[in-house]
């Protein structure tokens, strides 16, 4: 229940910081564009189960995909479409944080 918390915090928090410390005379554009990349879950509602704790996420839902996430890492070097990539990044980090933690690896 905690880790599931701190997971979904963090979805919000690191954008946040991103936005404050990179973007400041727009972090809030920045952080909302950011936000708005949490859709990327929206692959989840065609998994069996929807939500399950105990999965990795990454490498499981095709906008999770290896593949994927290539994509969104060359999105952040086109201007237009950075804030999308980062946030997706972002996004992927902190589910990548939790396929760390239930492997046994440290977490930051």
């Amino acid at each position: 229940m905690l880790s599931t918390a701190l997971h979904l915090a963090l979805h919000a928090l690191l954008p946040l910081a991103m936005a404050l410390l990179f973007f400041r005379s727009q972090w809030k554009k920045a952080w909302l564009v950011m936000m708005l990349t949490m859709l990327v879950d929206l692959d989840h509602l065609v998994a069996d189960p929807i939500f399950d704790p105990g999965r990795c996420s990454i490498g499981f839902h095709f906008l999770h995909s290896y593949t994927a996430i290539g994509a969104y890492l060359l999105m952040t070097l086109w201007q237009p479409l950075r804030l999308v990539g980062l946030g997706l990044l972002i996004h992927m980090l902190v589910d990548a944080s939790d396929c760390w933690r239930m492997a046994g690896f440290p977490t930051f």
